[in-house]
């Protein structure tokens, strides 16, 4: 038993320096500028066992998206995590604004610049474009969940539909906006997030005059 935990845990290890090392090449060289030669150079891996785990070029993309959505390659959805659990028990609608801003940065800023890569690659690659579908659809039900929230605490400004109120957190964070004020407008992570607070709470919460 314990010869194949010793295993498994050695696996575990090479796909984490798979992903770490194939993150990096993806956000500085694209998806068509990345090999799995290059990547399994990078991990210190041969080529067949990169293949091995992973079978082609774009499964391996969504494994990188995956774990850097979620921080880690534990079987564990985002909504499913404890801080959004925390989220769930906040009675204070500004609380809850400002959590989702801050935990949707520390997300973004491992995310958005490999999202970045599966936009560009979408156009002329129809993995990547089903990848890219699958990725906004899954931002969109994340934030959907963090405005069913504010709902349930009666915040929303009146007039508001929950999709109107989705399609306003959708942009306001989404990560190419994100890559943006943080990149090209060299933004600190704390600029950006009372900047996000401020527009998500003057966007979604009744005029307080």
């Amino acid at each position: 038993m314990s010869e194949v935990n010793g295993l498994s845990r050695r696996s575990a290890q090479t796909r984490r320096r798979i992903v770490e090392a194939a993150h990096g090449l993806f956000a500085t060289r694209g998806y068509t500028g990345t090999t799995f030669q290059e990547v399994a150079d990078a991990a210190g891996v041969s080529a067949p066992t990169v293949y091995f785990h992973y079978g082609n070029k774009s499964q391996l993309l969504k494994h990188v998206v995956d774990v850097a959505s979620v921080g880690d390659d534990e079987p564990v959805p985002l909504l499913d995590r404890p801080w959004f659990t925390a989220l769930r028990t906040a009675r204070d609608p500004a609380v809850v604004i400002r959590r989702w801003v801050h935990e949707s940065g520390v997300i973004l800023d491992r995310v958005a610049p490999i999202l970045a890569v599966v936009r560009d690659a979408a156009a002329g690659d129809p993995d990547m474009a089903a990848q890219w579908a699958q990725n906004s659809e899954q931002r969109r039900t994340a934030h959907g969940t963090f405005v069913t929230v504010l709902a349930g605490l009666r915040a929303l400004r009146p007039g508001l539909t929950r999709r109107r109120a989705a399609d306003v957190t959708v942009a306001l964070l989404s990560p190419d906006l994100f890559l943006v004020l943080t990149r090209e407008c060299s933004w600190s992570m704390a600029r950006w997030e009372t900047w996000a607070v401020d527009h998500l709470a003057h966007g979604l919460l009744p005029d307080p005059r």
